[in-house]
């Protein structure tokens, strides 16, 4: 029998949800949206200041390291006013203890203005915004409720971070239509001076079944095979692609700075706004709720033997196919939430996008094979485009 490990190299993180899955946008392959169903009686999604309180104080006490990052989520979490956020940084600095504090925020974007972006720009927040890739790839799913197409406000609220220096990446969905231009969607966040990006696959099920939006397994592996080429020999040092710098870290051995593609998972909960917590942003159903901040801390629910055994299952649950794959130092099975497949022999929990992982993964070898022996040897992994 496996031995339940625990995952926590790291500290304590939780995601804060301060408006829950309130969104402005109906964007159809949103995984989130649904979990309105699960506090039907509520009045409204929005966290309290009360409860913002309580939280960062646990939160940070319960930190063992000289800095904290808070993470702030959605649905869309612009949708709670400016004050809310200047009270967050007024009791960050109350319960700080010497602490160095970051703060991230992710968002569609379409709720930026000036205003917005001074603030983030003056509190050193990182923003992450979603943007599907150009006008007709982002506008297949990404649309207000009445069906309003949303490119050109993401593209003003960019302008406004990039006219107020803000930081920020892009996370980028990638879905059935967009996984077809892979060099068109990669060159159009170049073009919009994204250096930081993040690609994510939707893997969802519809009535038991793959969703239409799911990008294809196959697919998968050819969309990051091309533009993974045109990065090794152009853009490595000058743009991060998420999946590739961890692919890097795990070929050496070193935590990928992902949960995706780390060994194990359980170290990234997830605080909705009435303060309930649950194992994984990915996870927020009732079977993996660890409790609720009113009744039990942070540390108990975190450190609770239930998110022990959740984070060590993401290993321990794996199929023998996947403990017997040349490329499971790679992968580690990817994120739970995507084994929705089954071997060749039958056996659940293979991941739905094996094929397009393994793919890439042999693919990009000899290529992790050079910026390894770059990095030992203590030279830039960038050297990789001058030699293949």
């Amino acid at each position: 029998m496996n031995k339940t490990v625990a995952p926590f190299a790291q500290p304590l993180y939780v995601m804060l949800k301060p408006a829950g899955a309130a969104c402005n946008l109906r964007c159809k392959y949103c995984y989130y949206l649904e979990k309105r169903n699960l506090y039907r009686e509520e009045k409204n999604f929005f966290m309290t200041e009360e409860l913002l309180e309580r939280f960062i104080r646990q939160y940070l006490g319960a930190q063992t390291m000289p800095q904290a990052l808070f993470t702030w989520h959605g649905g869309e979490p612009l949708l709670q006013p400016l004050a809310f956020y200047r009270k967050a940084l007024q009791l960050q600095k109350k319960y700080a203890g010497g602490r160095k504090i970051d703060n991230s925020i992710q968002t569609n974007g379409t709720l930026l203005n000036d205003e917005w972006c001074r603030f983030l720009a003056d509190n050193h927040f990182l923003v992450g915004i979603s943007v599907d890739g150009s006008q007709p790839m982002h506008d297949k799913y990404r649309r207000m409720h009445g069906g309003k197409p949303t490119f050109h406000q993401v593209m003003k609220g960019i302008a406004l971070l990039k006219k107020h220096r803000v930081e920020f990446n892009v996370m980028g969905v990638v879905n059935n239509h967009n996984v077809d231009f892979p060099l068109e969607f990669y060159r159009f966040f170049k073009q919009i001076q994204a250096n930081f990006i993040q690609f994510s696959p939707i893997v969802e099920t519809l009535h038991g079944q793959p969703a239409p939006w799911n990008v294809p397994a196959g697919k998968w592996g050819n969309f990051l095979i091309a533009i993974f080429d045109e990065w090794v020999r152009k853009d490595v040092g000058t743009y991060f692609v998420q999946y590739f710098d961890a692919t890097l870290a795990n070929w050496t051995g070193v935590p990928p700075g992902v949960c995706t593609l780390a060994k194990t998972c359980g170290h990234a909960g997830v605080m909705e706004f009435n303060g309930d917590v649950y194992a994984c942003d990915h996870f927020v159903f009732p079977e993996h709720k660890l409790g609720n901040i009113y009744s039990r801390t942070l540390v108990e629910m975190m450190y609770s033997e239930k998110q022990l055994r959740f984070g060590a299952n993401k290993y321990n649950a794996l199929p023998s196919q996947c403990l017997q794959c040349e490329y499971l130092f790679a992968c580690h099975g990817e994120c739970p939430k995507n084994r929705i497949a089954k071997t060749e022999s039958g056996e659940a929990g293979l991941n739905y996008l094996c094929e397009g992982y393994h793919t890439f993964f042999r693919h990009a070898a000899p290529y992790m094979d050079f910026m390894k022996k770059e990095l030992i040897a203590q030279r830039s992994p960038a050297n990789v485009m001058r030699n293949f």
